[in-house]
């Protein structure tokens, strides 16, 4: 789990260069802090288990299977990438993996999720579907609609709302009646739970016990995970909303430094292992980024399409 969050680190790093270079268009929102959330929920789920997410998807992506290289690929909008270089950052896709998205409308990825579980249930599949949102989309009208039924209908998903405190640039306290998001499940009778995203064992364990009540028994959870991102909203939010201290006491408590201390004061590994495990994950993202590099753009003649619409219409 440490080297899986190693890899998100050091790949948001480098797509972070990338995007300032000019090789990645459009809107690219790094993971670069909240690494535990992801790899801790993906650590509980099976292989035929479903996840969806919202546009700050690349660390749920890696997490759940897909290569570096076929992501990276993909945010420099090449035909080697997971969505064959059309979808971009905000939309990445991966059927064999069971990753649905890379959802760019807030909140809009909530019911899609919910339609996959209730397939997966329709089914006999017994598999869960991990849906993640942010705290700017806690307050989207379908986001609720969606709650609702999934406890109506007894649906095995895990609602898992990275409460990273700000949306875009507007902290929880001035959007949010009760700072406890979870709270909001008490409406519809839902199971909740508030985990601290930070620690990657919290993380892991808090999120586990929702996958079993899913798998196990057939029931919504609502997870309000607090975690924090070290960069802006998206790479072109400078974050001046945040003040400098707060920022630093966060970075002072980075969650992959922790994980890193107490690997090495337990002895499970050695400082040579861990820099060798470091040095591992940059190889492993700067091989991603000359295989995005190397690949091609799609072909201008997959824009050409032989469809025609008649609009026109007889009227008497």
């Amino acid at each position: 789990m440490y080297e899986e969050m190693l890899v998100l680190r050091r790949f948001e790093e480098v797509a972070g260069r990338q995007y300032q270079m000019g090789k990645i268009k459009g809107f690219c929102h790094l993971y670069i802090g909240q690494e535990p959330v992801s790899v801790g929920a993906m650590a509980g789920l099976e292989d035929k288990d479903y996840a969806v997410s919202a546009y700050r998807a690349h660390g749920h992506a890696l997490s759940k299977g897909m290569t570096p290289r076929e992501v990276m690929a993909e945010l420099f909008g090449k035909e080697t990438g997971c969505s064959r270089g059309k979808g971009g950052s905000m939309h990445l896709f991966s059927v064999e993996k069971k990753f649905y998205g890379g959802w760019g409308l807030v909140g809009g990825q909530v019911p899609t999720a919910a339609g996959i579980a209730f397939a997966a249930k329709y089914r006999d599949e017994n598999a869960v579907t991990l849906c993640f949102l942010g705290d700017g989309a806690i307050h989207q009208g379908v986001v609720h609609e969606t709650f609702n039924m999934a406890q109506l209908w007894k649906l095995p998903i895990v609602f898992i709302v990275e409460n990273n405190k700000y949306a875009m640039g507007t902290e929880l306290s001035r959007a949010s009646s009760v700072h406890d998001l979870s709270e909001k499940a008490l409406a519809y009778g839902m199971a909740r739970a508030q985990v601290d995203g930070k620690d990657l064992f919290r993380s892991y364990y808090g999120i586990k016990d929702a996958i079993d009540r899913a798998r196990n028994e057939s029931l919504p959870t609502l997870l309000d995970v607090v975690t924090y991102r070290f960069r802006g909203h998206s790479m072109s939010d400078p974050a001046n909303y945040r003040t400098k201290e707060e920022l630093e006491a966060e970075m002072a408590a980075d969650p992959l430094i922790r994980v890193q201390q107490w690997l090495a004061s337990t002895q499970i590994r050695t400082p040579d292992q861990l820099n060798e495990m470091d040095a591992k994950a940059k190889d492993i993202a700067k091989d991603a980024v000359k295989f995005a590099d190397d690949s091609a753009f799609p072909d201008p003649s997959e824009l050409e399409t032989d469809i025609y619409v008649d609009w026109s219409w007889d009227i008497e």
